[in-house]
């Protein structure tokens, strides 16, 4: 499978899923999880997946200061419904990493390793994108995501609607997916900026 060589470059997320330890799919239940797994969940590469991905660094940063992060312990709150924009694009990317579901995930066995009903939508009393809490109650994070911190080629839109329409030349096909490829490039693996993305509105 041939992709970006930069996907490579992204730092990755060493997890501890304990449910993953339980059941012998991980030796000691690490979990390796880097930016190319993000974009075969989605099917693509866009500044929406290279933003969660980010958000999910920023809140583990947080919360952990450190330490193995564990999977399935902290909830995931959306202001938006699920259908709204790219909001269900964000929380499938940032379930996946954090190890959250919404209604339809795995319920756990025995009470324990729960994975179902962590990440909800429509919490319109939110005053941010997203809260996320840890399950103990020990933390909390709101933030908001702003991916136009990182503005797309000036070249982009003509490009983008001439290879919707069809009429795109090889070239100015491969120019467009090199441009595309390049903002989220410039989101990823620019740190200095993340703090600019991912801004954070409340914390505890």
């Amino acid at each position: 499978m041939e992709y970006p060589k930069f996907y490579d470059e992204v730092e990755k997320f060493i997890l501890k899923d304990e449910l993953s330890q339980f059941l012998g799919a991980t030796k000691e239940g690490i979990v390796e999880i880097g930016y190319i797994d993000c974009v075969k969940l989605a099917g693509h590469s866009c500044p929406t997946i290279a933003s969660s991905y980010i958000a999910a660094k920023v809140v583990v940063d947080y919360f952990y200061k450190g330490e193995i992060p564990l999977r399935s312990q902290i909830k995931i709150e959306f202001k938006e419904e699920c259908d709204s924009g790219v909001t269900g694009v964000i929380g499938n990317t940032l379930g996946f990493i954090l190890g959250c579901s919404d209604k339809c995930g795995f319920s756990g066995i025995g009470g324990k390793f729960n994975r179902k009903d962590l990440i909800s939508y429509g919490n319109s009393s939110l005053n941010s994108m997203i809260r996320f809490s840890k399950l103990d109650g020990s933390a909390f994070l709101e933030i908001n995501i702003d991916t136009s911190v990182v503005k797309p080629d000036a070249k982009m839109k003509t490009l983008l609607q001439k290879a919707l329409q069809n009429v795109a030349s090889k070239e100015e096909l491969e120019e467009f997916e090199r441009l595309w490829q390049d903002r989220v490039k410039n989101m990823l693996l620019n740190k200095d900026i993340w703090n600019k993305i991912i801004k954070i509105v409340n914390k505890g």
